[in-house]
């Protein structure tokens, strides 16, 4: 669905208004389009049944893989780290219909579950997980290297401090080379960059494109499949600042996917 506006921004308080972001409004989730000057959005109530039974699939089988007899169970696709120190995350249903009409449920987690990017049952990531690691292994443990030395220095001398810019500049230098993996597609069959198809001043911030929102939109565009509705909601121990609550609905987080979700909607 689309809303046109001339003037609202996106992330502005308007938008969220409008959208569901603020006041008492539902979480419906979308974002600002440059190429059409509108806010698309997905409706809520398709897909707010579906979220409903995944909530009871995770609350009665406490695990991910919940496709598989107990006995070949995989202990890193248990929810209960969800609810220890590591907190709660992000999950998703989209509801779609595919080239001939028959109804098609998605669903995704936020990030990487566990340390797995890929879980039968589940969307995909939007990178190649081969080519992701293979580019960060070499950055990263150099970053690791120079913290390393930067704890054996005291936190005002000069070499702490050298250390500190330099590891910085490998670190924006690997963010850069990861956004650059990451490519975003819409339904109007245009293909972009990430940090192209990102709204707004700066780089893409870190986890931007790994969302739930953004994944299932990638794989229906992939697989040719129509998508109708789109609840995301917070599963697990609430998070330090007490944003999110376990069970309740929310919209795509507005400084990431909000940023990237009008471009992967357009000509929807």
């Amino acid at each position: 669905m689309t809303l046109r506006s001339g003037a609202v921004a996106v992330g502005s308080s308007a938008a969220e208004d409008r959208h569901g972001h603020g006041g008492g409004e539902e979480p419906v989730s979308g974002g600002w389009c440059r190429r059409c000057r509108a806010i698309h959005f997905l409706p809520l109530e398709h897909a707010r049944a579906e979220s409903i039974a995944l909530m009871s699939l995770l609350r009665v089988h406490r695990r991910i893989d919940w496709h598989l007899p107990p006995a070949m169970a995989d202990p890193r696709c248990s929810t209960e780290p969800l609810f220890g120190e590591a907190n709660g995350k992000m999950f998703g249903v989209l509801c779609c219909r595919d080239d001939e009409g028959r109804p098609v449920v998605l669903r995704a987690f936020s990030g990487q579950f566990n340390g797995l990017w890929h879980v039968d049952g589940w969307v995909e990531p939007l990178v190649d997980v081969a080519d992701l690691n293979e580019l960060t292994r070499e950055p990263e443990r150099v970053i690791k290297n120079l913290g390393a030395k930067m704890a054996q220095l005291p936190r005002e001398s000069d070499g702490y401090r050298r250390l500190r810019q330099e590891r910085r500049a490998h670190s924006r230098q690997l963010m850069r080379a990861v956004h650059d993996l990451y490519r975003l597609s819409n339904f109007r069959g245009e293909t972009l960059p990430l940090v192209e198809a990102f709204l707004g001043p700066g780089a893409p911030p870190s986890g931007t494109g790994d969302c739930c929102g953004p994944k299932l939109l990638a794989h229906a565009v992939r697989h040719g499949l129509w998508p109708e509705g789109m609840a995301e909601f917070y599963w697990g121990a609430g998070n330090a600042s007490g944003a999110k609550t376990h069970g309740r609905l929310y919209p795509a987080c507005a400084a990431k996917c909000g940023k990237i979700l009008g471009f992967q909607l357009c000509g929807l």
